[in-house]
C-alpha cells in the first residue's frame, strides 16, 4: 500500500544543482544536503567595454540546504529504526532516534534523459523483500535498491515520467505505476496513464545498462494524478486526479477503470489498512471516506463517470496537504496549510488538534513499530521532521537544517524586497531568513546544524482569510557589528485593510554566557512610517572605540545612533538613542558605506555621492560625474579608505578622494546588483543579473576589480540568482573571494575561491546493516528512570578507574564541592571515581582469605560492588578438593529430597513441604542410574563417609543465603 502526495507532481526542485559542460568534466561531490562542484567547470572568454578580453570561468559551489521539501511521504522500514526521506535525487537514510542522516542513496545520472535534474517523485518498500526500496524518477527510471548494503540492484527504463508507485504483495516482481503519457511536456500537459509493470528485465544486461520491463500493461488514463495506491487485501487499484476518483478491480485489470466524480479537485489518498474503503482530500479542505468498493462496481462499463455516497469531514479551511490512516485503522489524520495535524476518530466523528506545529503540513506517515508507542511523522514544507506522541499529542522531536519554506517567503514579496543575511563572526554562524517571514534563524555551517531561532517581530501564525493572504511582519534588513557584540533589525508590516504600516529598529546584545541574541533596544518608526533603504555599523572592534548606527530612510534624512549607558540600582545599563540626523538636498540616501578607521561617511544621493564627518555631521565633500549620473551603490575600497567604488544601473566608477578626480570608469553589459569589497586588500566584487545571456544556467556573474585599473582581473559566473550577499571567508585566505548568498529559490549557497565539500556524515551511500541505532526508552526506565552504568563500557564496570584527577592533599578534594550545586554534575556520574580518592582500599592478607575459605562458609550479603572492586589473588583447587566435591555433588545435590543429606533435618519439621507429605527416600534408590552407572554401584563406590565434618554439619538449602559460622 503506497501514500501519496499532493497534486503539484511536475514541481521541480527549489535549488538547481552544479552543471558542468560536456566538453570538461569533473566529479561531483554530493554531502548532507550539499552539492558542490569542485573545480573549474568551463572556460571561455568575454571582451569588456575597453575590448579587451578577459578569461571567464564558473566558480566553486555549495549548496547549504536540500534541494527541497519532499512532498513524498517518508517511508519506515519494517522495524522502525529508520525512515526513508526523498530529496531531489536522492534517497536520505534517517535514523527514527536521533534523526541524523545515516546513508544516502544516489541516483545515477540518466545519460538518455531529457528532463534535468533527475528528481526522484515516489518510493516503496518491496513487499517481497522488506530490505529492498522501489524508487520512480521523472526520467522515467526504476530503480531497485538493497539499502542495508546501500546497493543499487536493478534499473528498468519505462521511458515515461513516473510520479507515483504502488506495491502489494500478491503481484510479485511487479509495481503499478502512474506516469505521463509518452511524448507529452512534463508539466504542461496533465495526461497520464495507469501502468502494471513488471520488474523482470527483458534482457540479461550489466546492472549499470538500462533495461526495459518484461512486461508492460496499461490499466487505465487520467489526468493529473495527485495520488495512487492498493487496497490492503490487494483487491482494488485506485487513483486521484483532478475532480475523479479511478477504481479497477485488480482481478480484472483490462476492463479498467470505473471513474467516480468529486465536487472539488482532490489532492491526496490514502487507504484504510483493514478495511476495504479510502479517504481524500481536496483543495477545498474537506476530506472524504468513499464506499464504493462493492460488488456493484460496474467493471464492464468502461469509461463510465458515476456518483457514490461518501462521509464528509470538514475542519481545514484550505487545502489539505495529506492524510493517512492509523496502523489499528480507528484514526485518519489530515494535515494542510493551517500548520495544524487534525485526528479524526472515525466511530464518533470526534477530531483532536496538535496545533501550532510550527510551518504547513507537507506529509503525514505513521510509525510501524513493532511494540512501543505509536508516533506520527509530519513533514513540512520548511524540510522540517516533527515527530508527535500518538498517546499525549505533542510533539516529541524535531529534526531540521535550514528552515526556509518558499511558498511563505515568496508571499507579498518581489526580489526589489531586501533580504536579511549576516555573518556572525565570532561563533562562525549565519544570520538566515526562517521559514516564517518575521523570524531569523541562526546556522552553523561547520557543524550543519540549526543552532536557534529569532522571533523578531512576534505574531499569530495565521494562514489565509479566506482567499487573501495575510500580510505578515517582515524583517527586512540585518547587520553586525564588527565585534560581533550587536546585532540591529528592521521588521516592517506594510498597510493592510486599515491598518497602517509599521516599522521597527531593534537592537540586540550577544550574550556570550547563554550564546543567544537579546533584545536591547526597540526603536518605533525610526524614519516615520517611510521605509529604511540601509543601515550599517561603524567599523569598531573594540569596546574603547566609539560605537555608531546609521540608518537612512525614504523621508530623507540619514540618523545617527549611539551606545549610552546608566546606573539603575547600582547596575550598568546599556541601550541606544539617537544622536543626531541630517539630510542633503531633499535627496533620499540609498546606500552607505564606513570607511575602514571609522573616520569617514559615504551616502549615495541620486545624482551626489557625499562625504560626511560622523563625529560632526560635517559635509567633507560632494562627488558628481557625467559618466554617472544616477547613483545606487557605494562603497570604501581598501583599507586606506582613500578608494570610493560607486554604481549605476550599468556604470561603474573608481573616486579617488586625494586627487578628487575619477580614476577609472567601466560599462557593465548588465545590471549591476551588488559591491562587496575585499576586508583586506584594494579589490572588490561586482555582481550583475546575467539572466538575458543565451546560456540560461549562467545567471550571475562576479567581476574582480581592482582600484588601479578599469579591465576586471577575473569573471566568474554561478548558475543561481541572487536575493542577498555577503563576504564568507572561512579559509582566513587573503587573496580569494568567498561569498555565502540567498538564491531567488530560497536556497542557502556558498561560493568563491576556497570552497571545499565537507565531509559528512551519513553524506555518502554506506550500508546500515552495521549501524547501531540507539535503544528507545523501556517502560521501566520511563518509570525508575535511566541506569548509570547502562551506557558505561564492560571493562569500566569490571575494573573502575582509581580517580579522575589527582586529588592527593585534603585541600583539593575538599575543593571538589566548592562549586554551587546546581553546577555539579549529576551524582552518579562521579561518586564511585571520586569515593576511590577519598577511601583507601584496605590490604588484605591472602592467606587468611584461604583460611577462612577453607573452614567457613562466604558471605554472601557483601555488597556487590564491593565484590568488583576487590582484587585477590586466585587460590588453586587440588585433586583432593575436587574429587570431595564431586563426591557431594553425585551423593546429595542431584536429588531433590533435602531430608537425607545430614540425616533428618531439623527432626520432623520437614516431613512436610508446601503441604505435602514428604517421606524419606534414599537418595540412591530413588534412580534407577546416575550419569550410567547402576545405583548399587554407586553407593558402594561412593560412600558419604568420606565426607568433611565441616562440610557435613550445614545444611544444604537451596535459596537460603549461608552465614558465616559464629562458633
Amino acid at each position: 500500500m503506497a501514500a501519496s502526495i499532493p497534486s503539484q507532481p511536475y514541481t521541480s526542485p527549489h535549488t538547481q544543482k552544479p552543471h558542468t559542460r560536456p566538453e570538461k568534466t569533473s566529479k561531483s561531490k554530493k554531502g548532507k544536503g550539499k552539492e558542490n562542484l569542485p573545480g573549474v567547470a568551463s572556460k571561455h572568454s568575454t571582451e569588456d567595454s575597453s575590448g579587451k578580453r578577459t578569461t571567464e570561468s564558473t566558480w566553486n559551489w555549495t549548496s547549504l540546504t536540500d534541494p527541497s521539501s519532499s512532498r513524498v511521504p517518508p517511508i519506515y522500514t519494517k522495524d522502525g529504526s529508520y525512515f526513508f526521506a526523498l530529496v531531489g535525487s536522492s534517497v536520505k537514510i534517517h535514523s527514527v532516534a536521533t534523526g541524523q542522516v545515516v546513508s544516502t542513496l544516489t541516483a545515477p545520472r540518466h545519460s538518455g534523459a531529457k528532463v534535468s535534474p533527475d528528481t526522484l517523485t515516489s518510493a516503496v518498500i518491496n513487499p517481497a523483500n522488506a530490505f529492498q526500496l522501489i524508487t520512480g524518477c521523472l526520467d522515467g527510471r526504476l530503480m531497485i535498491w538493497d539499502y542495508m548494503d546501500a546497493v543499487l540492484l536493478q534499473t528498468i527504463d519505462v521511458a515515461q515520467p513516473i510520479h507515483f508507485i504502488c506495491a502489494h504483495a500478491d503481484f510479485k516482481d511487479s509495481v503499478f505505476v502512474a506516469a505521463s503519457r509518452p511524448g507529452k511536456s512534463r508539466g504542461n500537459d496533465n495526461n497520464a496513464v495507469v501502468l502494471h509493470i513488471s520488474l523482470k528485465s527483458r534482457s540479461s544486461s550489466s546492472q549499470k545498462s538500462y533495461s526495459t520491463p518484461s512486461e508492460v500493461t496499461p490499466v487505465g488514463k487520467m489526468r493529473s494524478p495527485s495520488g495512487l495506491a492498493i487496497s490492503s487485501n490487494g483487491a482494488w487499484l485506485v487513483a486521484v486526479g483532478s475532480h475523479k476518483v479511478y477504481i479497477a478491480r485488480t482481478s480484472a485489470l483490462s476492463a479498467g477503470f470505473t471513474k467516480y466524480v468529486s465536487p472539488e479537485c482532490l489532492t491526496c489518498l490514502a487507504f484504510h489498512p483493514l478495511e476495504e474503503y479510502f479517504a481524500t482530500g481536496d483543495r477545498k479542505g474537506n476530506v472524504r471516506l468513499w464506499y464504493c468498493l462493492n460488488d456493484d462496481l460496474a467493471i464492464h462499463a468502461r469509461g463510465v463517470e458515476k456518483r457514490t455516497q461518501t462521509t464528509s469531514l470538514h475542519w481545514h479551511a484550505h487545502a489539505v496537504s495529506s492524510v493517512a490512516f492509523t496502523a489499528n485503522g480507528a484514526y485518519l489524520l489530515s494535515g494542510g496549510e493551517e500548520a495544524v495535524l487534525v485526528i479524526w476518530q472515525l466511530h464518533t466523528g470526534k477530531k483532536e488538534f496538535v496545533p501550532r506545529i510550527g510551518a504547513p503540513i507537507s506529509t503525514i506517515s505513521t510509525s510501524r513499530l513493532n511494540g512501543g508507542e505509536e508516533e506520527y511523522l509530519l513533514g513540512l514544507v520548511d524540510a522540517t521532521y516533527t515527530f508527535v506522541s500518538a498517546g499525549k499529542l505533542k510533539i516529541t522531536r524535531c529534526y531540521s537544517r535550514v528552515k526556509i519554506d518558499p511558498t511563505v517567503s515568496d508571499m507579498s514579496s518581489s526580489s526589489s524586497k531586501p533580504t536579511p543575511l549576516a555573518v556572525h563572526s565570532v561563533t562562525s554562524t549565519l544570520i538566515l531568513p526562517s521559514s516564517h517571514p518575521s523570524s531569523l534563524q541562526i546556522y552553523a555551517p561547520s557543524s550543519s546544524t540549526l543552532v536557534a531561532e529569532i522571533e523578531v517581530s512576534p505574531s499569530n501564525r495565521v494562514s489565509r482569510r479566506d482567499e487573501k493572504a495575510i500580510e505578515p511582519s517582515r524583517v527586512e534588513r540585518t547587520v553586525i557589528s564588527a565585534s560581533g557584540r550587536w546585532m540591529a533589525t528592521i521588521d516592517a508590516r506594510e498597510n493592510d485593510d486599515g491598518f497602517r504600516p509599521e516599522v521597527y529598529l531593534k537592537v540586540w546584545a550577544w550574550d556570550s554566557g547563554t550564546s543567544s541574541w537579546v533584545l536591547n533596544t526597540r526603536i518605533d518608526r525610526p524614519h516615520g512610517l517611510h521605509r529604511v533603504t540601509d543601515m550599517s555599523f561603524s567599523p569598531s572592534k573594540t569596546e574603547n572605540q566609539l560605537l555608531h548606527l546609521v540608518t537612512t530612510g525614504a523621508d530623507g534624512y540619514v540618523k545617527l545612533w549611539r551606545l549610552r549607558g546608566s546606573k539603575v540600582t547600582g547596575n550598568n545599563q546599556e541601550f541606544w538613542l539617537l544622536r543626531s540626523s541630517f539630510s542633503f538636498r531633499s535627496e533620499i540616501a540609498n546606500s552607505i558605506s564606513w570607511a575602514r578607521d571609522g573616520s569617514l561617511l559615504v551616502l549615495s544621493l541620486g545624482p551626489y555621492v557625499a562625504l560626511y564627518d560622523p563625529v560632526t555631521n560635517s559635509l567633507r565633500e560632494t562627488l558628481t560625474s557625467p559618466e554617472c549620473q544616477s547613483t545606487r551603490l557605494v562603497k570604501f575600497i581598501g583599507s586606506g579608505g582613500r578608494y570610493v567604488a560607486i554604481a549605476g544601473r550599468r556604470k561603474l566608477l573608481m573616486w579617488d578622494i586625494i586627487s578628487r578626480s575619477v580614476r577609472w570608469h567601466y560599462v557593465s553589459p548588465f545590471n549591476i546588483e551588488v559591491i562587496v569589497p575585499h576586508p583586506d586588500e584594494e579589490t572588490f566584487a561586482v555582481f550583475y543579473n546575467a539572466s538575458a545571456t543565451s546560456d540560461a544556467l549562467l545567471n550571475t556573474k562576479v567581476a574582480i576589480f581592482s582600484a588601479a585599473s578599469s579591465t576586471p582581473t577575473n569573471v566568474r559566473s554561478v548558475p543561481f540568482d541572487l536575493r542577498s550577499v555577503a563576504w564568507y571567508a572561512p579559509s582566513h585566505n587573503p587573496n580569494s573571494f568567498s561569498f555565502v548568498g540567498v538564491t531567488g529559490r530560497w536556497s542557502i549557497v556558498v561560493f568563491g575561491d576556497n570552497i571545499r565539500p565537507r565531509q559528512e556524515e551519513g553524506s555518502t551511500a554506506q550500508g546500515i546493516s552495521a549501524i547501531t541505532t540507539p535503544q528507545r526508552r523501556t517502560m521501566f526506565q520511563d518509570i525508575f528512570g535511566k541506569s548509570a552504568f547502562n551506557d558505561l563500557p564492560i571493562d569500566t564496570i569490571v575494573s573502575t578507574p582509581k580517580s579522575v584527577h589527582a586529588l592527593d592533599s585534603p585541600k583539593e578534594r575538599q575543593a571538589v564541592f566548592d562549586a554551587p550545586a546546581y553546577l555539579m554534575p549529576p551524582l552518579h556520574s562521579f561518586f564511585q571515581p571520586m569515593m576511590a580518592t577519598f577511601l583507601e582500599a584496605r590490604i588484605t592478607d591472602t592467606s587468611v582469605i584461604e583460611l577462612e575459605t577453607d573452614d567457613e562458609d562466604v558471605d554472601m550479603e557483601e555488597d556487590s560492588h564491593d565484590l568488583i572492586v576487590r582484587t585477590q589473588r586466585a587460590r588453586t583447587v587440588d585433586k583432593k578438593e575436587l574429587d570431595l566435591l564431586t563426591n557431594l555433588f553425585r551423593t546429595h545435590s542431584i536429588t531433590d529430597d533435602r531430608a537425607e543429606i545430614n540425616g533428618i533435618l531439623n527432626g520432623s519439621a520437614r516431613s512436610k513441604i508446601n503441604g505435602t507429605s514428604r517421606h524419606s527416600v534414599s537418595p540412591v534408590s530413588s534412580r534407577a542410574k546416575i550419569n550410567g552407572i547402576p545405583s548399587k554401584q554407586v553407593a558402594t563406590a561412593q560412600p558419604a563417609a568420606t565426607l568433611s565434618p565441616s562440610i557435613a554439619s550445614s545444611p544444604a538449602t537451596i535459596g537460603k543465603k549461608r552465614k558465616k559460622s559464629l562458633g
